[in-house]
């Protein structure tokens, strides 16, 4: 009997339950926070490459030239923790054409500037040392999850805006979340004028060839409000 009268209590529990969420229907919504952030950092990803007939001589010739670059780039106060090889490779290259072999070395080296200003000064020094590639760069932040924060903060504000502009005309205002949930987040990198490698690091000096501009930071959050009755 009183497993009985226990199963009969759970089952009206659980219909009042059924109730209480039918009587308090919900709005769902996704608010969008962005955040524009003036970069402070740069990330060079740069590449030194040999081709010739002999493979000791282009993996020599390649070493020697990375060694510049490292001394370089430490006697310009970079800290070696900023400097990293990305990948080293040496291969075997088939011509077609005249059915003959080469060889390629090469060495792949991120730089990080934690000082933009010295960008310009810090390319022309690794041409004048024999660095003969560039794949890109990054910008950065160095308060890049600060802005994450504020981010999302303004993402459940715009949510909750939102939910409020939706429920008005229907005569209903919004109450307390029962749901957050976050979402998408990107980080868009500001547009930059690509570098052209020059044979003169002189002429490349003269230019100005970054725009740093801004990072957007956008968060999005899924939010779910009580929707309820004037």
């Amino acid at each position: 009997m009183k497993k009985i009268i226990l199963l009969f209590a759970l089952v009206a529990g659980l219909g009042m339950q059924a109730q209480n969420d039918n009587s308090n229907p919900g709005i769902h919504v996704t608010g969008e926070g962005i955040v524009k952030v003036t970069p402070d950092k740069v990330t060079i990803n740069s590449r030194i490459e040999h081709e010739g007939q002999s493979a000791t001589s282009v993996k020599s010739q390649n070493d020697e030239v990375v060694d510049k670059v490292i001394k370089f780039l430490k006697s310009e106060g970079v800290a070696e923790k900023n400097i990293n090889t990305d990948y080293i490779n040496l291969n075997k290259r088939y011509n077609y054409n005249d059915k003959t072999y080469t060889y390629v070395a090469s060495q792949a080296i991120s730089i990080t500037l934690e000082d933009i200003s010295k960008y310009e000064s810090i390319m022309k020094g690794l041409l004048e040392n024999g660095l003969n590639g560039i794949s890109g760069i990054e910008f950065e932040s160095s308060e890049i999850e600060k802005h994450k924060a504020e981010a999302r903060k303004r993402a459940v504000l715009n949510a909750k805006e939102k939910a409020e502009t939706l429920a008005e005309p229907l005569g209903q205002r919004v109450g307390k979340a029962f749901m957050i949930s976050e979402g998408s987040s990107s980080y868009y990198q500001p547009v930059y004028r690509a570098m052209e490698m020059k044979a003169s690091s002189d002429q490349a000096s003269n230019q100005e060839t970054i725009a740093p501009g801004e990072m957007e930071v956008n968060i999005k959050v899924n939010v779910a409000f009580q929707l309820l009755m004037e």
